[in-house]
């Protein structure tokens, strides 16, 4: 009996040297959170849909089927019995719509293509495209053009696939005492299906992409409805996102202009 008080003493002691060389409940809550405000800035971009392959623009078609990709500096145009490679052209646009047309020469080939915006569905997938391509093209001593026509679609450019910083509005640098403290503005693209999401200043917002060669244009957006003290600062970037329609990417910093005014915003890329 007396063995067995003096061990469930020995135990009791033990046990209390372990409980003091425990953390206090309030360092613990302390590292807790910590642990989770990191995890919560920590944000990982979802994986792109497609390999990025240097085009900006693709087609295709049937009966016959075809396949077109416009890059930086060549034109394919790949059909079941041949493929005809061109050198880039600068597109002639329509003043009155958006309509471009490549019209290309060389010793081998005469090569018209005419992008036009207006919805177009393939004959044999029924998937909906935002644009109708017409395709006129002759090869040297040929005497007949031969015509083809399908659907295509702009490739928004990978690199704006991230998570950006507001780190500029209108020249000047921005931190979080222009925003009551909070954040500064931020936003998550995502090119696979063409929208963003993030934070104005005080809201969440939301919107859609519209993308072509060098044109970007930030559509349909909208936030929450919470109101902040002095919040000039938030419309005006929300006003300066919504103006601009041109962008440049360098130095991991993404510059929005528009035709009368340049760095609009600038964003600095984050992950």
């Amino acid at each position: 009996m007396r063995k067995s008080i003096v061990l469930m003493g020995t135990l009791l002691l033990f046990i209390g040297c372990i409980e003091k060389k425990k953390s206090p409940p309030e360092m613990n809550e302390a590292v807790e959170k910590a642990t989770d405000t990191v995890q919560k800035q920590v944000r990982k971009m979802e994986a792109l849909a497609v390999t990025p392959d240097g085009s900006y623009f693709k087609a295709t078609g049937t009966e016959p089927f075809w396949g077109l990709k416009i890059l930086e500096n060549s034109v394919e145009l790949n059909m079941m019995e041949d493929t005809i490679y061109t050198p880039h052209a600068e597109p002639i646009k329509a003043q009155d719509s958006n309509i471009s047309m490549y019209r290309i020469q060389t010793e081998a080939v005469e090569l018209d293509v005419i992008i036009a915006h207006k919805e177009c569905t393939n004959a044999m997938s029924g998937e909906k495209s935002p644009y109708t391509v017409t395709i006129a093209y002759k090869r040297t001593g040929d005497e007949e053009t031969h015509a083809l026509e399908g659907c295509g679609t702009y490739i928004t450019d990978y690199r704006l696939h991230d998570i950006w910083v507001l780190e500029e509005m209108d020249g000047e640098m921005v931190s979080a005492a222009d925003f009551n403290g909070q954040d500064v503005p931020n936003m998550e693209i995502n090119i696979n299906n063409n929208r963003f999401s993030g934070f104005s200043g005080c809201n969440r917002m939301t919107g859609g992409l519209f993308y072509e060669k060098d044109v970007l244009r930030f559509t349909q957006i909208a936030g929450t409805k919470m109101a902040c003290p002095g919040m000039d600062k938030e419309s005006k970037f929300l006003q300066n996102l919504q103006a601009s329609t041109q962008y440049t990417i360098a130095n991991n910093r993404l510059t929005l202009s528009n035709g009368s005014k340049e760095n609009l915003l600038i964003f600095k890329k984050i992950d």
